[in-house]
This record gives C-alpha cells, sequence and structure tokens, in this order.
C-alpha cells in the first residue's frame, strides 16, 4: 500500500488517521504534518506515527492525503507540488476545492481524488463521497475508497454533483441535531424532564434510522406503518405538512448546494 501521509492533523485528519489505524494499518505506514508544534507531539504520542514537514512527508509518502482549510490549499499545494511524484495520489478532503484546481498547481498529470466526507467519520459513520480527476485510474480511485472505508460508507460520484452531496451528507448531520432539539425541545414543554426526553429522542433516531437500513424499506411505507388513521401521528404530520416543512427542507438544501458552489468559485 505505502505510505500514507495526512497534511493537517485537525478533529478530520485525527478522525482519518485513527481509523486507518483501528483499521489495521501500520503506524509506520503514517505519518502526519501539522503547523502547531505541540498538537503535533500530542499525536505522536498518542497514536505512535510521525510528525515531518510537509515538503519531508510529501517526498515520502506513496498517497498524499490533504485535510488543510480550503484557504490554506494554494500555499500548501505551492510548497509541495515539486515534490509530487508520478504515481502519487493526491486525495483532498477540503470543501470546494476542485481537482482541477490541485491539477494546476501540481506538475502535470498527477492523480487526483476530491471527497466529501462528513463529521459522523468520528464514531465511524460517516459517509463519504468520492469523485476522481482527469489523470485518476480506477485502481487509485479503489485506493482512496478504502482509505475512506476505516471512517463509515463510501460512494464515488461524478464530480458534478459534489455540490449536492455537500447539501445532502456534507451539511446533513446538522439538520439531523437541528430536529433532534426541536424534539427533545417539545419533550420539556410537554413536562419531561430534559434528559428524559434526550433519552427517547436520540434512540428513536437511532432506531428510526436502523430500520431504514436494515429493512431497505421505503421511508414512504415505514411512515405508513407508524400512522394509523385519525390517531397521534396523523395528528402531528398534519401539522408538519401545514408548516410546509418538506418544502422548507428542499429549499434549505437547495441554498446548501448554490453557497457550495459559490465556495468553489472564490
Amino acid at each position: 500500500m505505502g505510505t500514507v501521509a495526512i497534511f493537517g492533523a485537525g478533529v478530520m485528519g485525527e478522525t482519518l488517521l485513527s481509523g486507518l489505524l483501528r483499521a489495521g494499518r501500520p503506524a509506520d505506514q503514517l505519518v502526519i504534518t501539522e503547523r502547531r508544534p505541540e498538537r503535533a507531539a500530542e499525536l505522536t504520542e498518542k497514536y505512535g506515527v510521525r510528525a515531518l514537514s510537509n515538503v519531508e512527508a510529501a517526498e515520502l509518502a506513496d498517497t498524499l492525503v490533504l485535510v488543510v482549510k480550503p484557504q490554506d490549499m494554494g500555499t500548501l499545494l505551492d510548497e509541495i507540488s515539486p515534490h509530487v511524484a508520478e504515481g502519487n495520489l493526491v486525495v483532498s478532503l477540503a470543501a470546494g476545492i476542485t481537482t482541477d484546481y490541485i491539477e494546476r498547481r501540481l506538475s502535470d498529470g498527477r492523480s487526483v481524488v476530491r471527497v466529501m466526507p462528513n463529521t459522523p467519520a468520528l464514531v465511524d459513520q460517516g459517509m463519504a463521497a468520492v469523485s476522481g480527476g482527469r489523470h485518476c485510474v480506477p485502481e487509485q480511485l479503489q485506493h482512496a475508497t478504502e482509505l475512506l472505508a476505516a471512517t463509515g460508507k463510501v460512494t464515488e460520484v461524478p464530480e458534478k454533483m459534489l455540490d449536492a452531496v455537500t447539501a445532502i451528507s456534507g451539511s446533513g448531520p446538522a439538520y439531523i441535531f437541528y430536529v433532534v432539539e426541536a424534539m427533545i425541545e417539545a419533550g420539556v414543554v410537554l413536562g419531561m424532564p430534559r434528559a428524559t426526553a434526550t433519552e427517547l429522542v436520540t434512540q428513536t433516531l437511532f432506531g428510526a434510522a436502523t430500520m431504514l437500513r436494515e429493512t431497505g424499506q421505503h421511508p414512504t411505507v415505514l411512515r405508513e406503518q407508524v400512522t394509523s388513521p385519525g390517531g397521534t401521528t396523523a395528528a402531528a404530520l398534519r401539522e408538519l405538512d401545514d408548516h410546509k416543512v418538506r418544502a422548507a427542507f428542499i429549499s434549505a438544501m437547495e441554498a446548501a448546494a448554490v453557497r457550495s458552489r459559490e465556495l468553489s468559485g472564490e
């Protein structure tokens, strides 16, 4: 497999690092780069991996995983570009940075994969989408997929779909947390202790998600199973329909996709 270098060991960088180690990748095949010396020392101690400079890591690695902030990407690419060899794979997890942007800043013909991850990767339940650049061969895309599979599920999409992916799975956890907050708040309004409401809502969410995944049934079918005629669920769903909640979700996610496109262009 060769050496994997993770450039930028913030939350997502560390998530990927710990996932790869749990998936059985030897620590001596992993290196990190991190601007803050105290953070580098913390990760070196915690995971037993080496911390190198950007240039050293780029020279050593076969796979370079770029997990820096989008605004820092240009500087990083200028620094490492002379050290990215033919046959190396560059994997970017930076939101809004296109494969074209990266390819233009590397030597000609370098292979790039762009990834849209999400935060449930922290608990190995991530949903990542990967798109290959113009020089990326299927084996390299497969290699990137295997790396990310250490923290959850991975799917391959054409790059033009990544703004939609960002709106769905990238930002998606926040919409779920938003709904959960509202449901807990409702429990409190109905006279329940917050801790009890939180437990009920969290497990209900987990149970509903598990049913979706394990039964493979359409969400409409599952919803209708809960909704008896003239019952409590029907009364609640009527209120949601009156408040155009479904339309609001679609508009919200369209807005997220538009913003993702804008950020790609900035």
